[in-house]
């Protein structure tokens, strides 16, 4: 199973944030937000964090794909 995060760039396009301002505000490093510029998997605090930031579900962050769909 992967990790697609394309519903979090809809919410940063959605509230007019730029992924720095997503940094700051969830308090994620820069190599964490690469993995997740990537697809790769991430902790589930800082999905936890992300999530705080938009008052959302993990369901509205992230989507879990099988591998072939990647």
């Amino acid at each position: 199973m992967a990790v697609n995060y394309n519903k979090l760039w809809k919410l940063l396009i959605d509230n007019n944030m730029k992924k720095t301002d997503l940094r700051v505000k969830a308090d994620i490093g820069t190599a964490t937000l690469a993995k997740l510029g990537k697809n790769q998997p991430v902790s589930m605090d800082v999905i936890l964090r992300i999530c705080a930031v938009f008052s959302c579900n993990i369901a509205d962050v992230m989507d879990v794909v099988p591998e072939e769909n990647v």
